[in-house]
């Protein structure tokens, strides 16, 4: 038995791999490699799956962690171990995936999905995400990253899964049985910055740059000398989650942090590698981005001069549908709440594509071209991990927002044209928070991200007490509450999105990619229920084809005439086909006139006629 070490080392005259541990360690000199600058290489006899080992690089008394680590069993410090790939038995071999166009999203973060927090307890609740129709799970980064619990996206060891998740074979059994579910998995990717604890990747090389300035400090190296190593790096990573783990799907961490200025941009580079894995495995794979930029290039095709991804997630949408319903103006939304803003994200994308933001004091944005981009492009929510995690405490919108307003936002979510995606307990109004949480081992990293988070919203005005993120009540307060589904209201909203979501699959319309098939009218004018016009009246109404979904979020009552919401005028008799409560109903004949019928909607209602 031997295995094969090598690593990219371009600055060092010597490196050795030292494998085993304590007074057992034993160092293997390494030599370069022929025809590929800067990797060092040896075969060390005696060594396989679940040896320990790391590099030496320069006759150093240090032993640090393999850049490429799969196994990390003793945290971002401790050394790498040997993982074979081929040990594990798979069982979805006939697994073929799904395409993202017509899939609704689910996201979840590993650690508080369930009390346990591991890849085997969250494979155990699956069946409640089948039965709320779902198609595809997209979990939070599981990249090592420091302490027991966190967000993930302060990963260092980027080859190798969390291992108080359960480490790489319960993460391959969490994905094995989401496909003997029906369901694809996607897995969230951080690749425009590393975390500061355990970060050792600028002792071997030059993985990060001063030429481009992050948040975070040095920006990753895309661009620079010795880049196109770094370009590997990430790039392989990507195809090794899909390849290894059979992930069916990579969401992409804030794309717009990457700073690349090279003629073919990473981006575009691997979209071009994952098509041809996609193509060798013969099996579907797609990626999907997160970006602040309103950039429609970014899901263009490459042929068409973009970056060729397949899907990115839709801020403006959130922030217009978020403002819509609550009336918050802080912040960024301070560019939305109209019911106009609303209109413009359902049917153009992007409400800043061009025009003047507020927030950012310049212009932002550039149009979506509606006559040949798919509506499936983009990802809609109503929730997140960020936008609710990047609230002071951590509530979510049913803190604020009575079950009925929940149920308007997520016939909206569920009923839009865009690629639906739900926050982990979203479908049953969870009462528990999600705050920011985190477990810095080092003393100072710790002290320094708690004070960072108090001045970061008493600079924003905020008054009340912020969540300590390392404090453990912080992260056991986020945990989802599984008796909640079954109580009241929660088992009643859960009921709501399972129909919603069972009539987006039933009804071919509600999968139509195309945005210039979206009407979305608006209005205050429609004669409210007292017989007074404009009297608190405040409603909206989405026509999909044949389907309208009609939303009261005015103060009062109102009365809509079915040839307003449905075009072209439905024939006497139009189905009521869901309504968010049973004072909804249609009238026939109103005002003597046999042949126009109206939609009666309470406050706070929601129906979908069709």
């Amino acid at each position: 038995m031997s295995a094969w070490f090598e690593v990219w080392a371009p600055g060092s005259e010597r490196v050795e791999v030292a494998t085993g541990t304590g007074p057992d360690l034993t160092r293997h000199p390494m030599s370069p490699q022929d025809g590929r600058p800067g990797w060092w290489g040896a075969e060390v006899p005696h060594a396989g799956h679940g040896t320990d080992y790391g590099f030496v690089l320069d006759g150093s008394d240090e032993v640090l962690p393999d850049p490429r680590s799969p196994w990390q069993p003793n945290g971002v410090h401790g050394q790498s171990r040997v993982y074979e790939h081929g040990r594990y038995t798979w069982t979805d071999q006939h697994w073929h995936g799904r395409p993202l166009p017509g899939s609704v999203l689910y996201e979840l973060h590993v650690g508080t999905f369930t009390p346990e927090g591991t890849f085997a307890a969250a494979a155990e609740r699956l069946e409640h995400l089948v039965a709320l129709g779902v198609d595809t799970v997209e979990i939070l980064p599981v990249a090592s990253f420091p302490g027991h619990h966190g967000w993930g996206y302060d990963g260092v060891h980027l080859w190798a899964p969390h291992e108080p998740y359960g480490g790489p074979d319960r993460l391959k059994h969490f994905v094995d049985a989401a496909h003997a579910h029906g369901l694809t998995v996607v897995l969230d990717v951080v690749y425009n910055h590393l975390g500061p604890d355990g970060n050792r990747l600028g002792s071997y090389g030059p993985y990060f740059t001063g030429a481009h300035g992050t948040p975070w400090g040095d920006a990753v190296n895309f661009d620079q000398e010795g880049s196109d190593e770094v370009r590997a790096f990430v790039v392989q990573n990507a195809l090794m989650w899909l390849r290894d783990y059979h992930f069916d799907g990579l969401r992409l961490d804030a794309v717009h942090a990457i700073t690349d200025d090279r003629a073919v941009h990473v981006l575009e580079e691997l979209a071009g590698a994952v098509a041809g894995l996609s193509a060798h495995l013969g099996r579907e794979l797609f990626l999907i981005a997160e970006s602040d930029l309103n950039d429609p290039r970014l899901v263009t095709s490459r042929e068409a001069g973009g970056y060729g991804l397949d899907a990115q997630w839709s801020d403006d949408f959130h922030h217009a549908l978020h403002a819509a319903l609550t009336g918050e103006r802080q912040g960024y939304y301070c560019d939305f709440g109209s019911l106009e803003t609303l209109q413009k994200a359902l049917t153009s994308v992007f409400v800043h594509d061009g025009t003047m933001s507020t927030y950012r004091g310049r212009r932002h944005g550039r149009p979506v071209d509606v006559r040949t981009t798919p509506a499936h492009r983009f990802v809609g929510f109503l929730q997140n991990h960020d936008q609710v995690g990047n609230r002071a405490s951590g509530d979510r919108i049913g803190a604020t927002l009575p079950p009925a307003h929940l149920k308007i936002g997520a016939a909206l979510l569920l009923l839009a044209p865009f690629t639906p995606m739900l926050f982990m307990g979203e479908e049953w109004g969870a009462s528990t928070p999600w705050c920011y949480f985190t477990d810095h081992v080092d003393p100072g990293l710790a002290r320094a991200v708690s004070e960072g988070r108090r001045r970061e919203f008493s600079r924003h005005g905020w008054t009340g007490a912020v969540p300590d993120p390392q404090a453990v009540d912080t992260f056991r307060r986020s945990v989802l509450d599984w008796a909640e589904p079954g109580k009241a209201p929660h088992r009643d909203l859960l009921e709501w999105h399972r129909a919603l979501i069972a009539l987006r699959r039933d009804r071919p319309e509600l999968n139509d990619p195309r945005l210039t098939a979206v009407r979305v009218e608006v209005g205050r004018d429609i004669e409210s229920d007292d017989g007074v016009a404009g009297s608190g009246a405040r409603w909206l109404a989405m026509r999909r084809g044949g389907v309208c979904v009609a939303a009261n979020l005015g103060g009062g009552p109102v009365r809509l005439p079915t040839a307003v919401l449905m075009e072209p005028p439905p024939a006497p008799g139009a189905c009521l086909l869901l309504a968010s409560n049973s004072v909804i109903h249609l009238e026939n004949g109103v005002n003597g006139d046999s042949g126009t019928d109206s939609l009666v909607l309470p406050v706070s209602g929601v129906a979908v006629l069709g």
